[in-house]
């Protein structure tokens, strides 16, 4: 028989204060006797609700038996059977309210740490404004559809992704990306969902639907990670073989010498094992809820633990390491008879391609002065060649080499590049270079001091770039050439020694080595992707040094949790010492168990705090 924590408490309340009743107001007598043991109304109560709880509890030892986990709940399970059989039905009562109390404590310090989780839950914007036929009317944000119009009043949230076409305000954003100051936004710039209007109504167009938009998507990844808190509940079961035998062998001990039974119950009241239980999970939980804050999801308590104790951390290049933003290198006229400047090449390519998608194209024209930008028609994209089209009555192509030119003679360069030609005629190239992060460099090396673990570049370009980026973030170990089958090849790879591996990237290419990897971070910033679906934590602001932050708070609430678990076996052990003497009454052993509950889940909420600990953040302190 199953009940939810909360309502177990509820009965066990209740049955307490049923058999207070019949003792001490009633004064109920014996209704049958069993040798010594004297059988009363509220003995029988206590008794009927304690094997219930000890069926339900042996159900779930049996099924942790079936896959492999060996957990200290027998010790519960021993400390009601013996209050029962020497008949000491008000410590078996206290055993039950310790039980249950605990539990129903645990889900309270749950709700404590996850209050942040919630907040955003909660937040969640539902409706929004639709403009029809220059009519508002109001809808269910699940309706809109993309290039309907919103209007956005001050003080709203913005309810889908969306792009400005009327109007000028500023927006907060420090939900979504961190930043403190509200960011002005004109038209044709983007809106996020979640983000707060300031003091001007602003119409925008809907260019995603709300299950793909970025204040949603976060929503379903913390939806995903309340959903996951039981596979770490039983952190200090690897405590459980020493710890059960040690309790056992005091108890029966305690018996031998004393040569009364009811000594050993006495131990095993006070080896019950919800101080351990309570502790693993609790900091836990504060250490997802810490992560929350710094804008990390992470999806599960064994994240936290791998990350931890990372061994390797491996990223992906383009996107992760970089911005994600080629910026131009060279613009290198053709050496031949051709009288094109550089300022020519520039302002034809870029009016080719400025109706591309393409991540070079949109590159280009991000660098390039908008005054350089000409009409272009007859435009022609050849899928995975280059594009073509007139720009000022001439035939302008730009794309591989192969697609602008026949000629022979002229090589191809080492590097990200396009190629131009004029009216057929060879023009030249411009080359481009990934843009590193700023951060970076500095995370690289705040990492190796936080882990002392070895770092990995894996990325499908040619050594040339690689090396280059590799070289300006301090990575020495660059894997280049890379399919993605290839990446997880690399991942598998890394020897027994050198893991947990953690694996950070950011493209739909990179799923797969996410999944690969002990740990997958996603750079989730810009939204849903698959990066984000199959990664195990999702970095949710466009900065690559919250994976220090993780690391720190990590090792943080590891170092919470382990001190914590062993702090109640070291208090529990003294009190079963103590208990051996026979000191301490079955009843009075069980209250104790409740003050150790509570110190436990007192610790664990420390697992919320900064860490400040050099060795955890990496961080280089003043002398």
């Amino acid at each position: 028989m199953s009940f939810k924590k909360q309502w177990k408490f509820i009965l066990v309340l209740l049955i307490g204060l049923i058999s207070l009743i019949c003792q001490f107001g009633l004064h109920t007598n014996s209704l049958f006797q069993i040798g010594n043991l004297q059988f009363t109304i509220q003995a029988i109560l206590i008794d009927l609700v304690g094997i219930m709880m000890t069926i339900s509890l042996l159900s779930e030892i049996v099924a942790d038996f079936k896959s492999g986990r060996y957990g200290v709940d027998i010790l519960a399970v021993i400390a009601v059977i013996s209050t029962i059989l020497i008949g000491d039905y008000w410590a078996e009562w206290m055993i039950l309210i310790m039980m249950t109390g605990g539990e129903t404590l645990e889900d309270y310090a749950t709700g404590q740490a996850d209050k942040e989780l919630r907040s955003l839950l909660n937040n969640s914007p539902t409706t929004a404004n639709k403009i029809v036929n220059q009519k508002l009317l109001s809808v269910d944000v699940n309706q809109l559809k993309i290039n309907d119009h919103v209007l956005i009043k001050p003080g709203e949230q913005v309810p889908v992704d969306g792009k400005v076409v009327t109007g000028e305000s500023s927006f907060d954003q420090s939900s979504l990306t961190g930043e403190s100051v509200p960011i002005n936004k004109k038209i044709g710039d983007e809106l996020m969902s979640g983000s707060i209007n300031g003091n001007t109504a602003v119409e925008m167009v809907v260019t995603k639907k709300a299950s793909d938009s970025e204040y949603q998507t976060i929503v379903s990844l913390v939806k995903t990670s309340q959903s996951q808190p039981a596979k770490f509940v039983k952190m200090a079961d690897r405590y459980a073989v020493p710890f059960t035998i040690i309790s056992l062998v005091i108890g029966i001990a305690a018996w031998i010498h004393s040569g009364n039974p009811v000594n050993f119950a006495e131990v095993m009241v006070v080896a019950s094992p919800c101080p351990l239980l309570i502790a693993a999970p609790v900091a836990l939980i504060s250490g997802m809820s810490s992560m929350s804050k710094h804008h990390i999801i992470v999806k599960s308590g064994p994240t936290i633990e791998k990350l931890a104790e990372a061994k390797t951390f491996a990223f992906d290049k383009t996107g992760t390491l970089t911005e994600n933003q080629l910026v131009i290198d060279e613009i290198v006229p053709a050496t031949n008879t051709s009288s094109f400047s550089k300022e020519t090449i520039l302002s034809y390519a870029t009016s080719i391609e400025q109706q591309s998608t393409h991540i070079i194209a949109n590159s280009l024209v991000s660098a390039t002065n908008k005054q350089l930008l000409k009409p272009a028609t007859n435009i022609k994209e050849t899928t995975s060649q280059g594009i073509s089209g007139i720009v000022e009555q001439h035939l302008v192509k730009v794309g591989k080499l192969n697609f602008v030119s026949s000629e022979q003679k002229i090589q191809a360069v080492n590097a990200t590049a396009i190629y131009i030609s004029i009216d057929s005629q060879y023009a030249g190239y411009i080359t481009f270079k990934d843009q590193v992060r700023a951060e970076s460099a500095t995370t690289i090396e705040r990492l190796k001091r936080q882990t002392e673990a070895q770092m990995m570049m894996l990325t499908g370009d040619h050594q040339d770039v690689a090396a280059r980026i590799g070289k300006e973030v301090g990575i020495e170990d660059i894997r280049y050439d890379l399919l993605p089958v290839q990446k997880i090849e690399a991942i598998k790879k890394v020897t027994q020694d050198k893991r947990p591996v953690v694996m950070t990237g950011d493209g739909i290419n990179d799923a797969p080595s996410l999944t690969a990897a002990d740990v997958g971070i996603a750079m989730g910033a810009k939204g849903a992707s698959a990066a984000s679906e199959s990664a195990d934590a999702i970095i949710m602001v466009n900065d690559l040094s919250k994976i220090n932050d993780a690391v720190a708070i990590a090792k943080h609430t590891m170092k919470v949790a382990n001190i914590d678990v062993l702090a109640a076996i070291t208090i529990v052990i003294i009190i079963e010492l103590i208990a051996f003497t026979g000191i301490i009454p079955a009843f009075l052993g069980a209250i104790l168990q409740e003050v150790v509950d509570m110190i436990s889940i007192s610790l664990a909420l420390l697992a919320k705090t900064t860490p400040k600990n050099p060795k955890q953040t990496g961080l280089i302190t003043e002398k």
